[in-house]
Parts: structure tokens; sequence; C-alpha cells
């Protein structure tokens, strides 16, 4: 009987064992670059924060931070657990982390993802080399869509910022880029194609006024981040969770459009070596 008891107590501490990582992460912490406001972003991201609540079967809370910089921070630090990073802001991290950040999903859409540069109608721009001498605004400076690859591009077309625009603006998100082309702050900006095709649809610009006059090349852009230091059953419960969701659902369907999405698929950090790349080539990495 004595016997029985110890065999129990082995089998019990066993399994005290192998629950413990998980019983450890009593919150999912979660947050996201703010391409736009903080509002915007509560409305966006409380619908995921719910499902993945319910799919892990544990707390999730989403909290916005102030900037890029600080949504990279916070995951290096390991203050939160899962990010939704732009292309970029996932290669700084995984540089700040010395390579510990592990992309785990992305938008389908992310595998061709493009940029835009809008003008007002009347200013007389049609295409990039009507851009010298003029001011222009990018988003934030560690944006992919709205920095990084329009700088690029940019370069490709023999056009160095720096040296060719009068005045260079950065507006730190997506909806104040278009706010500065619209009120005629700058004659000229960049920024991410969901972001501008989101107001469009939602008649939050008047194209008659103000419009695309480049759309560039296609380019891996965002995704889903988590530190590599996260429990491996936890990471890929989140990863399942997040390549669940389907458009043919009331719920998937919700989420998805909230984050201009058809379906999650897998991702792998390999994606985002060309970005790399692209920020070393731009200066914008060391």
């Amino acid at each position: 009987m004595l016997r029985r008891h110890w065999l129990s107590y082995a089998v019990f501490s066993a399994a005290l064992i192998v629950i413990s990582p998980l019983q450890a992460q009593q919150v999912l912490k979660v947050t996201t670059i703010p391409e736009e406001a903080a509002t915007e972003q509560l409305r966006k991201f409380g619908p995921i924060t719910r499902y993945l609540e319910k799919s892990l079967g544990m707390k999730v809370e989403f909290t916005p931070v102030n900037d890029y910089p600080a949504a990279v921070e916070a995951l290096v630090n390991k203050q939160v657990d899962l990010v939704w990073f732009g292309g970029f802001t996932h290669v700084q991290a995984q540089i700040r982390s010395g390579g510990k950040i592990i992309p785990i999903a992305q938008r389908e859409e992310d595998t061709k993802f493009r940029s835009v540069f809008i003008t007002n109608k009347d200013s007389g721009i049609t295409k990039l080399s009507d851009l010298k001498g003029r001011q222009f605004s990018f988003g934030s400076a560690s944006s992919t869509s709205g920095s990084l690859m329009p700088r690029s591009f940019l370069l490709e077309a023999g056009i160095e910022p720096e040296r060719d625009f009068k005045r260079i603006a950065y507006s730190g998100a997506h909806d104040a880029t278009i706010a500065s082309v619209v009120s005629g702050r700058v004659d000229a900006a960049a920024l991410d194609i969901t972001v501008w095709n989101k107001f469009v649809a939602e008649k939050k610009v008047d194209t008659s006024k103000t419009d695309v006059f480049y759309t560039t090349p296609p380019y891996f852009n965002y995704n889903w981040s988590v530190h590599a230091d996260m429990p491996a059953s936890l990471r890929e419960r989140i990863t399942k969770a997040l390549l669940a969701l389907d458009m043919n659902t009331p719920e998937g369907k919700e989420i998805l459009t909230l984050n201009r999405a058809t379906r999650y698929i897998a991702t792998k950090p390999e994606n985002y070596k060309g970005l790399e790349q692209a920020g070393r080539s731009a200066g914008l990495i060391k």
C-alpha cells in the first residue's frame, strides 16, 4: 500500500513538471506596432484578443504602445509575449535580441505586400521623379511599408530623400500620413496599401482630390512574433489558433476583416532576410 502511495505521488509530481511551464504563464500579453490611432488598435485587436483567450484557455491582455521602437523593446525584454510586427520591426527585434524572435504567422496578403505613394491631384506629381524638390512624408521611421520599402524603391529610382527632397517629415502612423497630404502639409507621402484601401472603402478620403500615383513592387511584410523563450507548446497552440481562423465562420470573418486579412498562414525567419538587406542598403540598419 505504501508503495502504491509513493507511485501515485511520483506520477502526480511528474504531471506537475509537465504542465508547470503553462501554469507559470498566467497571462498572455499582446501588443502591436501603432500603425494607426490607439482607439483603432483597440477596435481592431479586441476580437482577436478574446478569441485567443477562449482558444488558449488563459487570460489574454492587449496593451497599446506609444511607438514602433516600444513594440520592439517590449518583446525583446519579454514584457509582452505576442506582437503584431511590421516586417522591419520584426527584423529590428531579431537583431536587438540576438536572433531570439520567432515569426509564427502572417496574413496571406503579407507574402506580396505593397506600399502606395499618394499626392493631391493638383500637385503636378505623377511619377517618382516629380518628387525632387518637394516636401515628403514617411510614416514611422521603423515602418516597413511607410518608410523602409518606400525609401528602398526611391533609391532604386535614383532619388535620395535627404538630398533630393525639400523637407522630410515622419508622421508616426499611416492614418496621420494620409492626413498630412490631404491637408497640404506635405506634397506627397508613402504608406501601407491596406490602410489606404480601407480609407478609400470607408470614404474617409476623397480620391477625386487625393489619390495614388505610384504603387511599389511586392515584398514580405507583417507577422505575429513571439520570443524564443516562450514554451514551445504554448507557441504551437497560439500558431494553431491563428491558422484556424476561417472567413466562413462569423467569429473568423470579424477578426480577419478587422485585420485586413483573408487568412493567416505559417511563416519563417527566412522570409524577412530581404527586408534586413533592404534596411542595410538604405542605411537604416548599421
